[in-house]
């Protein structure tokens, strides 16, 4: 695994005290439970003590056992542990969520990847082309679209100066009142300058569309959408985009760069879809558990849409890794907001899930979680292959 080939993917979508774990004993239920919980302390207690890295929560699946750990403290010297109750912010993750929805939509005869958008847009988009190749569904999944990363296309520049102190700040007040009307009237804004199907290009207003065209051919808000489908398919009940008051108490405070202050979350985007999802830990176990599921649903989700080179390709908004030396092939998706990031990986030929987070987001939080996954993947897999 090369961590420089992980981040160049992955950044393309965006003092503790002495008592610095906390684990739900009945969370250890697999084989070598000790093992396992040993090599995930060690790695973790090291990501922690990192600079600007206050706490972390990690969730195993393993040969159809789990593990579930918390570390650190959200907020610095206040002793809050996180927990399972503690509902995280899972950023970019959502795509993935989108795209077990989108699955569920080809397997319903609902659309067709290989659709035109513009079939399921009410208003004339024109522009949703280059010359005669219209922007088509499978696009929006692989990030081939052309679409810019955020509607409206203030936002860009913002984020691509992301460790500003001043760009959570200026997220909220951009999306303060942006509605489904505001994006779609800025849809028609959007030139796309090259042949829609081939060249790599992080959207996220991609996603937001695809959101748009699912809610369409559903006739379903989105979120209902989504909070039926893992109720039925997973018994997840934590998982959703809108919070209660009740909720709100329990969603993670979190660190901006190198913000000594806790910030704001993530302002709401219309339909959510790309960013917007929270989750706790138990139900991103259930999801690990339904992702390395063998069926027509996670077959259809991992299938290559587009393949970049022999290594990298994308499904249904996963990254796909083909044929590691020490993997096989694997799916993984990096998340990341204001004040957390997280990533999730299904490594099928372990049977093998992890999901990590921590509640900091920053220009080195990713190669820190991915220092520690490293760690992990290392002496387990060693391990496994010794028995």
């Amino acid at each position: 695994m090369k961590t420089s080939l992980l981040l160049i993917l992955l950044l393309s979508s965006l003092h503790l005290s002495s008592q610095s774990i906390h684990v739900d004993r009945k969370d250890i239920s697999m084989p070598g439970a000790d093992r396992v919980k040993n090599v995930v302390d060690s790695a973790l207690n090291k990501m922690i003590r990192k600079p600007l890295i206050h706490s972390a929560s990690i969730a195993v699946v393993f040969n159809g056992k789990e593990y579930i750990g918390h570390y650190g403290e959200l907020e610095e010297g206040k002793k809050n542990i996180p927990n399972n109750e503690t509902i995280y912010e899972i950023g970019s993750l959502s795509k993935t969520l989108t795209g077990m929805l989108t699955v569920k939509a080809v397997q319903d005869k609902k659309l067709n990847i290989d659709d035109d958008v513009q079939k399921y847009l009410t208003e004339s988009y024109p522009n949703l082309k280059f010359k005669d190749r219209p922007i088509k569904i499978k696009d929006l999944l692989s990030h081939t679209s052309g679409m810019p990363n955020m509607l409206p296309s203030e936002a860009n520049p913002i984020l691509q100066n992301f460790t500003d102190h001043d760009t959570p700040a200026k997220l909220n007040k951009l999306y303060q009142n942006y509605q489904k009307k505001d994006f779609l009237r800025d849809l028609h804004q959007v030139r796309i300058d090259t042949v829609p199907g081939y060249k790599y290009n992080y959207s996220s207003a991609g996603t937001q569309l695809m959101a748009a065209i699912l809610e369409k051919v559903y006739n379903v808000d989105f979120e209902k959408l989504l909070t039926d489908y893992l109720s039925e398919n997973m018994a997840i009940e934590n998982t959703k985009i809108n919070l209660s008051n009740l909720e709100l108490q329990r969603l993670a405070v979190g660190y901006h760069s190198d913000n000594k202050v806790t910030t704001f979350p993530m302002p709401i985007l219309p339909w959510g879809a790309s960013g917007n999802i929270k989750s706790t830990l138990p139900d991103m176990v259930k999801y690990m558990r339904f992702l390395l599921q063998k069926n027509k649903a996670t077959a259809e989700a991992y299938r290559p849409i587009v393949n970049f080179n022999p290594e990298f390709s994308v499904g249904y908004f996963w990254n796909i890794i083909t044929e590691n030396e020490k993997l096989g092939t694997y799916y993984l998706h990096h998340g990341g907001v204001p004040r957390s990031q997280c990533y999730i990986y299904i490594v099928p030929k372990y049977e093998l899930g992890f999901f990590i987070i921590t509640n900091q987001s920053g220009n080195n939080t990713a190669s820190i979680m991915d220092e520690a996954l490293i760690e992990i993947f290392d002496k387990i897999i060693k391990s496994n292959n010794r028995n």
